[in-house]
């Protein structure tokens, strides 16, 4: 009997969503970070067994939109609810069951729901049981804290993911680990490292695009893969802070997204970065078309 199935990862932002999921997947298919909002689009990690695929789908951070792009993210993630067989939901241990949760508990459609309790590595387990009594009141199928980031109690997750999932044909390869192209996944990658870096200064106002991706000659006459990334923000004072003085900012996100698409592509890379300012486009439909929003 072979079972395959779609699972969401659903909560509020900065809620350990995209953490899980490449826990789940056992590679980094989602780009992570402190800051709010980092994930931007529906995207599907791939679990492949011998008798099982399950398909996870991170979502963005369900919220108030504050802008178009902010609504753009809430309604890619309210609709990966209606094409999923099982939805995770998570919540944080530190602030419990918030306001916010509760509206997320309410969209949520009358399937199998798991409630996820992340984040619980340093905190007094005994601070744990009101959050799970209170959980009782709606309707989950299961309870289960976890703290994602230390892999605690992650299997128990899984094995209750493959109880529930049914019978089915797989929807994809067994050696494709997620749906979005390599182009993507280098884009993200060079987000997340500006988020890194920069992220006192510069907010979600960051926009990565891959103008190029291509196998070139190095001096040496070596195979090497030619990329250059245009990277877009909203003022002229944040493009200051990513280049940074002397393009030392610049260069350090260079050096080490570098390295991390290099693991990820298993190729050497040269990676070319340019910095411009595209004004509101958060907020402008045009621009976030021509920027793959």
């Amino acid at each position: 009997m072979f079972k395959a199935g779609k699972v969401a990862i659903i909560g509020r932002p900065n809620v350990g969503k995209s953490t899980l999921l490449n826990v789940m997947v056992k590679e980094k298919v989602c780009i992570v970070s402190e800051k709010p909002e980092t994930t931007r689009d529906n995207i599907q990690g791939i679990l492949s067994g011998e008798d099982f695929q399950v398909v996870f789908v991170d979502t963005p951070g369900i919220h108030r939109p504050k802008n178009l792009l902010g609504k753009l993210m809430v309604r890619k993630a309210q609709s990966s609810l209606m094409e999923t067989d099982l939805n995770l939901v998570l919540i944080d241990a530190h602030s419990g069951i918030t306001k916010e949760d509760i509206e997320i508990f309410n969209l949520m459609p009358v399937k199998l729901n798991i409630l996820i309790i992340n984040k619980i590595d340093g905190i007094d387990r005994r601070h744990i049981l009101p959050i799970i009594e209170k959980a009782h009141k709606f309707n989950f199928k299961e309870i289960i804290p976890i703290s994602a980031l230390k892999k605690d109690g992650t299997d128990l997750v899984f094995k209750k993911i493959l109880e529930y999932l049914p019978e089915g044909f797989p929807f994809f390869p067994d050696d494709q680990l997620t749906d979005k192209n390599e182009r993507f996944i280098v884009q993200e990658l060079i987000r997340e490292k500006i988020l890194e870096i920069t992220y006192q200064e510069v907010p979600h106002s960051i926009a990565v695009t891959v103008e190029e991706m291509e196998e070139r000659k190095d001096r040496e006459n070596n195979n090497i893969i030619y990329i250059k990334a245009n990277i877009y923000c909203e003022k002229e004072s944040q493009k200051g802070i990513i280049i940074g003085d002397g393009g030392k900012t610049l260069k350090k996100i260079g050096e080490i997204t570098r390295k991390d698409i290099e693991n990820f592509l298993q190729k050497k890379v040269f990676l070319d970065l340019w910095v411009k300012v595209y004004k509101n486009w958060r907020k402008d439909p045009f621009a976030l078309k021509n920027l793959g929003y």
